[in-house]
C-alpha cells in the first residue's frame, strides 16, 4: 500500500481518537467553574455534591487526553520528520508554548483540584479550579495557533534553497494572530463547551429516567443546557465568521465545501446533496443565492470555483468526502439547537420529567457534539489538500524518506489495540462512576479545611 496515504490514515485516527477526550476537559473545565463558584456564592450542598461528583469525570477525561496526545507529537518525527525539519522553527515553538504555558499550568494545579478538596481552604480550591479550566483552554489556544498557522501560514520566511530550506519565524505575533486563527480558535472552543455541557445533559438526563438523584440530574440538566444552549447558537455566529475567513483565504476549500466547481455570483447553499466528481455535479437540495448572501452579504457576490485556475492551480481536495463532513457538522450542530429549544421549552412548561422520548434524546445528546467535533475537523484537514502547510509545502513533500508502509502498518495495528483497550478502559470507568452516581457525603465539606484564601473550618459552612 502507499505510504503516504497509510501516514496520513495512521495521524488521522489517532488524531481523531485524541480528539474525543480534549473537548469533553475544556468543556467540563468551564462547567466546573460554574459549579463551585455557584456553591460558594449560594453555600447550597447540592453544588458541592455537583463539584464533586463531576471533578471526578473531569479527572478521567484529563487522563485519557494526555495519554493519547503524546502519541502525536511522536508521528511528527517518526512519518513527518520533512515537514518537521522545514516548519519546526515555526510549528515547534507554538507547540512548546502549549507546553510550557499551559500543560504545566493545568497540571500544576491539577493535584489541588483532585485531592485539596479538605485540605486547602474553599477560595484556594476554587482559584486552582479556574487555573485548570484556564490551562486547558490556555492549551486549546496554542494548538488551535499551531494548525491555523498550517492553514493560513503569516510571519515567516524561508532560509535557504533545496534541502536545507526551512521556515523561520520573522513575527511571532503575526504567527500567533495569523487569518485564521481567532476565528478558529473560537469556534473550536465553543464546540468544546457543548461537548462538556452536552455529557452534563445527558448524565442527568439519564438518571431522571431511572428515576434516580432527581435533584442532582435536574440541576446538572439545567446548568448543563444553559451553557449547550448559548455555545450551540454562539456556534452558529463563529461558524459563519469562520466560513468568510475560509471564502478569503481558502476558495477552494469553501468550494469544496459546497461542491462549487465553477466561479459564479447567486452561489447556491445546499443543505444536502452529493457530488459526483467524475461530471463535476452537485445535486441536491439548495437555497438559490444564499452561499452568495452569506459569503459577501449579497446574493450577487461571486463565488471562486474549483475550476477557477486561480483558486488552487495545484490541485484540489477530495470534493465529495469534504462535501458530506463540513454538511454533517451543520446538520449536527443544528439539531443540537433544536433539541435545546425543545428541551428549554419541556423544563418552562415543566413537562421535561414527563416526557421519556426527549429524555432519551438528551441522554444520547452526547454523541451530538462529538459527531460534530470530528466531522468539522476532518473537514478542516481534508479541505486543505493536496497541501499541509498551504501553498507552502504539500502533503506528499512532507514525509520521512526512511518510512516504510509496513512500518506503519506494523504501527496502526499496535496504536489499533491499544487505543481499544484504553477506549474500553474509559468507557467502563465511566460507567461505574456514573452508575455509582453523586455521594450523599459530597452534599457538605468535611469541615476539614486547611488555611487558604480564608479558608478553615468557618469557610465549608
Amino acid at each position: 500500500m502507499d505510504v503516504l496515504l497509510l501516514s496520513r490514515l495512521q495521524f488521522a485516527l489517532t488524531t481523531a481518537f485524541h480528539y474525543l477526550y480534549p473537548p469533553l476537559s475544556i468543556g467540563l473545565g468551564l462547567l466546573l467553574v460554574l459549579n463551585e463558584g455557584m456553591w460558594l456564592w449560594t453555600k447550597k450542598p447540592l453544588y458541592h455534591q455537583m463539584a464533586r461528583f463531576w471533578t471526578k469525570v473531569f479527572a478521567l477525561t484529563f487522563a485519557l487526553g494526555v495519554a493519547t496526545g503524546i502519541v502525536l507529537e511522536f508521528e511528527f518525527g517518526t512519518n513527518w520528520a520533512t515537514y518537521s525539519r522545514y516548519v519546526g522553527d515555526v510549528f515547534g515553538s507554538a507547540l512548546a508554548a502549549e507546553g510550557i504555558f499551559a500543560f504545566f499550568l493545568e497540571s500544576g494545579f491539577l493535584a489541588i483540584l483532585l485531592f485539596g478538596w479538605d485540605k486547602v481552604g474553599p477560595k484556594l480550591h476554587f482559584f486552582a479550579t479556574c487555573m485548570v479550566a484556564f490551562g486547558a483552554h490556555f492549551s486549546a489556544v496554542w494548538i488551535i495557533v499551531a494548525n491555523s498557522w498550517m492553514q493560513t501560514p503569516a510571519g515567516f520566511h524561508i532560509m535557504g534553497e533545496g534541502l536545507a530550506a526551512r521556515a523561520e519565524i520573522t513575527d511571532f505575533w503575526a504567527m500567533v494572530f495569523n487569518p485564521s486563527s481567532l476565528d478558529r480558535l473560537t469556534h473550536t472552543v465553543i464546540g468544546c463547551w457543548q461537548a462538556g455541557a452536552w455529557l452534563m445533559v445527558s448524565v442527568g438526563a439519564w438518571y431522571l429516567l431511572k428515576k434516580r438523584h432527581r435533584e442532582f440530574a435536574l440541576a446538572s440538566v439545567k446548568l448543563g443546557l444553559a451553557v449547550a444552549a448559548g455555545s450551540a447558537l454562539l456556534s452558529l455566529a463563529t461558524g459563519h465568521k469562520s466560513a468568510e475567513g475560509v471564502a478569503h483565504n481558502q476558495p477552494a476549500k469553501l468550494a469544496a465545501f459546497e461542491g462549487q466547481y465553477e466561479t459564479t455570483a447567486q452561489a447556491p447553499l445546499y443543505l444536502f446533496g452529493w457530488v459526483d466528481e467524475k461530471t463535476e455535479q452537485t445535486r441536491g437540495v439548495a437555497i438559490p443565492g444564499m452561499l452568495s448572501y452569506l459569503v459577501g452579504g449579497d446574493t450577487q457576490t461571486v463565488v471562486k470555483g474549483l475550476n477557477d485556475p486561480a483558486v488552487l492551480p495545484d490541485g484540489r481536495p477530495p470534493v465529495n468526502f469534504t462535501f458530506q463532513l463540513y454538511h454533517i457538522m451543520v446538520a449536527v450542530g443544528m439539531a443540537l439547537i433544536g433539541l435545546a429549544a425543545w428541551a428549554g421549552w419541556a423544563l418552562w412548561r415543566g413537562k421535561l420529567e414527563t416526557s421519556r422520548l426527549l429524555l432519551g434524546a438528551l441522554t444520547l445528546s452526547v454523541l451530538g457534539p462529538q459527531i460534530a467535533n470530528q466531522a468539522g475537523w476532518w473537514a478542516a484537514e481534508v479541505g486543505r489538500q493536496p497541501w499541509i502547510v498551504y501553498r507552502l509545502l504539500k502533503t506528499s513533500e512532507a514525509l520521512s524518506k526512511v518510512v516504510t508502509a509496513n512500518h506503519v502498518v506494523a504501527s496502526m495495528v499496535m496504536f489499533g489495540i491499544v487505543y481499544v483497550l484504553l477506549f474500553a478502559v474509559f468507557v467502563f470507568l465511566l460507567n461505574e462512576k456514573i452508575q455509582h452516581g453523586p455521594d450523599d457525603s459530597d452534599l457538605q465539606p468535611s469541615g476539614k479545611l486547611g488555611l487558604g484564601f480564608g479558608g478553615g473550618k468557618g469557610g465549608a459552612k
